[in-house]
C-alpha cells in the first residue's frame, strides 16, 4: 500500500517524483537541498580548477579526495545522513583512481560516460518493451510490491494516462544522458579538461533539476488521479469487508 503523503520523508532523485502526486514534490528536496548540491558538485569543481591552475594531476587527485572523504566526515560528526554524501565520495573515488591510473585527468569523467550509457541502454530497452523503465522504479518505490507483483505490475501499466506519463518522462531522460555524451565525448576527445569539466557541472545538478522538475509536470496530475483511485479501491473494499463482517 502507498504510504500516506504525512508519513512519508523528502526523497532525492527520481525517487521524489513518488510523492509527485500528494502535491508534497520539491525540486530543491529532489537534487538533495543546498547542502546537498554543494556536496555533489565541489569535489569536481576543486577537480577542474586545481588542475587548471597547476597541472599537477597528483595533487588535484589527492585535494580533491580529501574534500570528498572531509564531506562524509561533517555528516558523521553532525550525525546526519550519509547515505548521500557516501555514494557521492565513492563516485569521486572511482573517477579520481582511473584518473590517477591512467595518469590522465580526463579520464576523471569516464566513469560518467560509462554510467549514461548504461542508463540510455537500459531505458532504451524499456522504451521499445512498452514497460516504462522510471515507471518500474517511481511504482517500486512508491508500492514496494513485496506481495501481488502481478496486481501491482498491471495496476499501473494499466492505467494509460499514467503509463504514457512514464514513457514521456523514461524517453526525457534518454534524452538528457544522450546529450550529457553528446556534448562531452568531444570535449573527452579533444583532451579539452577545463570545457569539458565546465561542461559536466553545468550538465550535472542543474540538468538534473530540470529533468526532475519537467518530469514531475507531466506524471503530477495522472499520479494524483492513479492514487485516488486507488483510495477509492481501498474504502470500497474496506466497506465490503466490513459489510461482510456485519452479516457473519
Amino acid at each position: 500500500m502507498p504510504d500516506s503523503a504525512s508519513n512519508r520523508k523528502p526523497r532525492t532523485g527520481v525517487a521524489a517524483l513518488t510523492q509527485a502526486g500528494d502535491g508534497d514534490f520539491s525540486v530543491i528536496d529532489a537534487i538533495g537541498g543546498p547542502r546537498g548540491v554543494v556536496e555533489s558538485m565541489l569535489p569536481g569543481f576543486v577537480f577542474v580548477v586545481m588542475f587548471v591552475i597547476t597541472s599537477d594531476l597528483r595533487s588535484t587527485v589527492l585535494v580533491s579526495a580529501v574534500l570528498a572523504a572531509v564531506q562524509v566526515v561533517a555528516r558523521l560528526i553532525q550525525r546526519q545522513s550519509v547515505m548521500g554524501a557516501l555514494s557521492g565520495l565513492v563516485s569521486v573515488a572511482i573517477c579520481l583512481v582511473w584518473a590517477w591510473h591512467s595518469h590522465e585527468a580526463r579520464n576523471y569523467y569516464m566513469f560518467g560516460f560509462i554510467t549514461n550509457a548504461a542508463y540510455i541502454v537500459l531505458l532504451g530497452i524499456s522504451l521499445i518493451a512498452r514497460v516504462p523503465g522510471l515507471g518500474l522504479v517511481v511504482e517500486f518505490i512508491r508500492s514496494l510490491p513485496t506481495d501481488h507483483f502481478r496486481d501491482w505490475f498491471h495496476g499501473w501499466m494499466n492505467d494509460k494516462p499514467l503509463k504514457q506519463a512514464y514513457m514521456a518522462i523514461t524517453a526525457l531522460w534518454v534524452g538528457v544522458f544522450a546529450l550529457r555524451l553528446l556534448v562531452q565525448v568531444p570535449l573527452y576527445l579533444s583532451d579539452r579538461v577545463a570545457w569539458l569539466g565546465t561542461a559536466r557541472l553545468l550538465m550535472g545538478i542543474p540538468f538534473w533539476a530540470l529533468a526532475i522538475w519537467v518530469s514531475y509536470l507531466i506524471v503530477a496530475t495522472p499520479m494524483h488521479r492513479h492514487r485516488e483511485l486507488e483510495r477509492a479501491a481501498q474504502r470500497q473494499s474496506a466497506d465490503s469487508g466490513d459489510l461482510t463482517a456485519e452479516r457473519g
